[in-house]
């Protein structure tokens, strides 16, 4: 609709500062000519604002002009803010208008409440996909919060495997993956992500820090999430089984399904190709599929396969002994 678009173009305006007339038609998905045209609505009907011209122009509204939102305080505007950021609402297909109210909610805000919070989305990114759900002891994270916020430089003793470093490191945010804490910080002109629970100590420096030109948390922290997963060992293999283990198997985090086939010979089964990330893992998987799972290749898998299962047979196969006493 027209008018949610003119909404959205006065948002932008006043969240963002200056935008281009391309930018505005990409982010809302019309020509460039539909821009031009709404920013003359917009002029008509008391809005102000105006173009500048040149290699660095673009569309502009007047600083003075602003909507008031009254009766909240900073602290409650910042929280609902920041909750905002939620992948769960992109999966529930309601992304767009959670993004539009969020715009809407920011532009209502004093200047200082949007500053804050920009500064906070550069520093804390909220990842909620985890690893694993696990609980740590965090002895260091207020002192790790306390440099992020100051812009000092933190020293900490950090166990890396087996040894214990230390590192002296200019933090830039804090990351949560689920109730895993990471501190994203440059060390030796390097960005480096350390995990808060393996820090044994930390204090906070005098010296400050120099975040570096144009650095995005979310955006270095997605991209490293990437790097990662494509790091990943990988073990493939061929399995047969029942679309019902198969639909499991899809929702596991470390295991990728290529391809799958019906199987003809045997309805409701499927023939998947799989990765696993190691011969070790994929044996423990496969074997909790119980009888609803065949290995196909590789033949070292389903050897291991069937070698783990004869001896988990030796472990709970009755005795003679155990006969005898039953008989008697």
């Amino acid at each position: 609709m027209r008018a949610d678009r003119l909404l959205s173009i006065l948002f932008m305006l006043q969240n963002g500062g200056k935008k281009t007339t391309k930018y505005l038609a990409e982010q809302l998905e019309v020509s460039e000519r539909t821009i031009i045209r709404d920013m003359e609505s917009l002029s008509m009907a008391g809005i102000p604002v105006y173009a500048e011209r040149g290699a660095a122009g673009g569309w502009l509204l007047e600083e003075s002009y602003r909507t008031n939102l009254t009766g909240m305080t900073p602290e409650e505007l910042l929280t609902l803010l920041l909750s905002g950021q939620s992948q769960l609402m992109e999966e529930l297909g309601i992304g767009k208008q959670l993004d539009a109210a969020y715009q809407k909610l920011l532009a209502a805000s004093p200047r200082s409440v949007r500053q804050d919070a920009e500064m906070i989305r550069q520093k804390v990114h909220i990842d909620g996909a985890g690893w694993h759900s696990v609980h740590e002891p965090l002895p260091c994270l207020p002192v790790v919060q306390e440099a992020v916020w100051a812009d000092r430089q933190l020293s900490f003793r950090y166990h890396k495997g087996e040894d214990l470093v230390e590192r002296h490191v200019s933090p830039l945010g804090l990351v949560a993956k689920r109730s895993t804490w990471y501190l994203v910080a440059e060390s030796a002109g390097e960005l480096r992500t350390y995990r808060i629970s393996r820090m044994v100590d930390a204090s906070i420096s005098d010296e400050l820090c120099t975040r570096p030109p144009g650095f995005d948390l979310a955006a270095y922290w997605e991209h490293s999430v990437q790097q990662f997963k494509q790091q990943l060992p990988r073990y493939p293999a061929m399995v047969r089984l029942t679309t019902g283990q198969l639909s499991r198997l899809q929702r596991e985090r470390y295991i990728h399904t290529i391809r799958h086939d019906s199987s003809g010979e045997m309805p409701g089964w499927t023939v998947a190709h799989m990765e696993f990330n190691t011969l070790e893992s994929a044996v423990f998987i496969v074997l909790g599929c119980g009888p609803e799972a065949e290995v196909l290749q590789p033949p070292e898998l389903r050897e291991q396969v069937s070698a783990t299962a004869k001896a988990i047979w030796q472990v709970y196969a009755p005795s003679p002994l155990h006969h005898n006493a039953e008989e008697i």
